[in-house]
């Protein structure tokens, strides 16, 4: 996946219709990438070329952004999680590890609480353990007017810290994609995400999961990263120092080894352990 694209589009039903990319080789580990609320799959750019060329990379646009339908309904995080699967049995996908950055990695684990069968490993990166209640964002983001301004997108990317050095075309690619995104959908998307229960009060994530934080984030506290650890049984915290919450903005690469290591050896030796007790795998 670089910056020049190949599209594809799958029909998901009465859910409407996503964009999305395929990266790799598809006889190898099935890894899906989800955005952050606000983003698109193009996030991902930098990433996806990192990774090993013998994983299946998928990414898609959640509903309302990038290239996706944008319906006026279905912003909460259980009708985002059955997108996911929806969007797996599009493609037959039986099984993935689900990559979420920031929000992304929200519905990521609503996923892993409602449909664990299709949850092969869980890597949230700068992931919330709650975003129940308002944020910083919500008096802002109810002023967006279409169409929205780029440089509003620009003021608000600002407004996260980044400790790390980010290439300018990244930065306007952020932008762009961001500001394509219509003033509804933005508020109904963070009026979704805001009302809806944290998914780690409503059930058990059971999937291997690696949480990947940035130790200057100023938006998620580490408390919270170390409670949402210890919700996940077995679960790996990793702490990335002199980075912010846009942790796959600044550290690509290290983030695409970690997540390239936890595949081949942490996920690979859980479903050695469950084919030895006799299960699935």
């Amino acid at each position: 996946m670089s910056r020049a694209r190949d599209i594809q589009r799958v029909d998901l039903a009465a859910r409407g219709a996503r964009s999305f990319v395929r990266h790799g080789d598809r006889a190898g580990p099935v890894v899906l990438l989800l955005h952050a609320w606000g983003e698109s799959l193009r996030s991902f750019d930098r990433l996806v070329p990192l990774l090993p060329p013998s994983f299946d990379v998928v990414a898609f646009d959640q509903r309302g952004h990038g290239s996706s339908d944008r319906p006026d309904a279905g912003y909460d995080v259980e009708s985002l999680a059955a997108d996911v699967t929806a969007f797996l049995d599009a493609l037959g996908l039986g099984q993935a590890v689900m990559v979420g950055s920031s929000s992304g990695g929200y519905v990521a684990q609503q996923v892993a609480v409602r449909a664990p069968e299709r949850v092969s490993g869980l890597v949230l990166i700068g992931s919330p353990h709650s975003l129940l209640g308002r944020t910083p964002f919500t008096d802002e983001v109810e002023r967006l007017v279409d169409p929205v301004d780029p440089e509003w997108v620009r003021a608000f990317i600002g407004s996260f810290a980044l400790a790390g050095e980010v290439p300018d075309w990244y930065l306007a690619d952020r932008v762009e994609e961001s500001a394509r995104i219509p003033a509804g959908v933005w508020k109904r998307s963070l009026a979704g995400l805001v009302t809806s229960p944290p998914p780690i009060e409503t059930g058990l994530i059971s999937a291997p999961t690696l949480i990947i934080w940035g130790d200057h984030d100023d938006l998620l506290p580490r408390a919270g990263q170390l409670y949402l650890a210890g919700r996940i049984p077995g679960a790996t915290f990793r702490e990335y120092e002199g980075v912010g919450h846009l942790v796959l903005w600044e550290q690509p690469e290290r983030v695409a080894a970690d997540l390239a290591s936890f595949v081949m050896v942490d996920i690979a030796a859980a479903a050695a352990d469950l084919r030895g007790l006799g299960g699935p795998g």
